[in-house]
């Protein structure tokens, strides 16, 4: 833990500190709720989402109900170190996720042995391919996770116009060709209007900025990302990985959600040994807005089960096992 301090203000008061941890050649930043109950769910925001805006408003309720919470921006993000920014390579991202695995399982009073992941849209998918990687996981949320690069590309140039689309492909093109002679990354924005040049030109993407930051206070969430990042998306397939994840994975989707389809994820659920799936009404950001009540009660149901109901069953037999013999 390098630098901390305490910050009154989460939509209401709560206290967090500022901590950093090593990832790659780098530091992520990320912000830490101490809890009490000894689970510690790590959370990240969607791609290039920065994390208060992201995360902000479930961490609070996760620490309200007693867990520690590490919430942190990738590299590349918000505070994080790393360069050229908003450059979002998704072999980074995936280190990030495991750099910020280790470091939770070091923070004071946190069991490593309960520790689980949070996120939402396309790092929805990240945790996925995590927990494929890291069996030892207690509990995975993937809330409306693109599990499909093609699927979601589809979608998106369902709402997208012709031109607008070679324009972005465009762009990516000439970013990647940039990069190899050092020159500074073309943006684009991370969602807009049809016709525009951006990543997503879906409705529901657009709900956004009022679904994460409605009163406009997070200032350094560019809502922009590298061309060559966002098109090479379109060949991200972690939904692939749910066969091999072996911890209690929830899915939860909405069922108009067009920037990440729900299809894609319930199937790719389906094929998850231990998942649970969940549906709710709504658009992509549902959750963040009109559904929030009722995706924080079967979150923090999930979580409950599986980072405390079954620790304290699992401490119970063993007390048992020692007592017999």
């Amino acid at each position: 833990m390098t630098s901390t301090h305490s910050e009154a203000g989460v939509r209401e008061s709560v206290e967090r500190e500022q901590v950093r941890f090593v990832s790659g050649d780098t530091e992520c930043a990320a912000w830490h709720y101490p809890g009490t109950n000894g689970a510690c769910v790590i959370m990240a925001g969607g791609f290039a989402v920065t994390k208060e805006p992201a995360t902000d408003l479930f961490a609070k309720r996760f620490h309200d109900a007693g867990f520690s919470v590490l919430a942190f921006d990738y590299r590349g993000v918000g505070k994080s170190g790393g360069q050229p920014r908003l450059v979002l390579p998704v072999k980074n991202q995936l280190a990030d996720w495991e750099a910020a695995i280790a470091f939770a399982a070091t923070l004071p009073g946190v069991d490593p042995a309960r520790l689980g992941l949070w996120a939402f849209s396309l790092s929805g998918g990240h945790v996925i391919r995590v927990a494929a990687r890291n069996p030892q996981l207690a509990a995975v949320i993937a809330q409306t996770p693109n599990v499909g690069g093609p699927t979601a590309m589809r979608s998106t140039a369902a709402h997208q116009k012709p031109l607008a689309m070679l324009r972005f492909t465009g762009r990516g093109i000439a970013d990647a060709i940039g990069s190899l002679v050092g020159r500074r990354p073309l943006l684009v924005p991370l969602a807009d209007k049809p016709g525009a040049v951006a990543m997503l030109a879906t409705p529901d993407a657009l709900d956004g900025p009022r679904a994460l930051d409605p009163d406009n206070r997070h200032s350094d969430w560019q809502q922009k990302v590298a061309a060559r990042s966002a098109l090479r998306l379109v060949f991200y397939q972690p939904g692939r990985d749910t066969s091999r994840v072996r911890s209690p994975l929830l899915v939860l989707t909405c069922d108009q959600d067009q920037t990440a389809p729900p299809g894609p994820a319930i199937r790719a659920a389906r094929r998850a040994p231990r998942a649970e799936l969940v549906s709710l009404p709504g658009r992509h950001y549902a959750p963040f807005m009109e559904m929030h009540e009722r995706a924080v009660d079967v979150q923090l149901s999930f979580l409950r089960r599986h980072l405390l109901d079954h620790a304290r069953a699992e401490s119970g037999t063993a007390a048992a096992d020692s007592t017999r013999r």
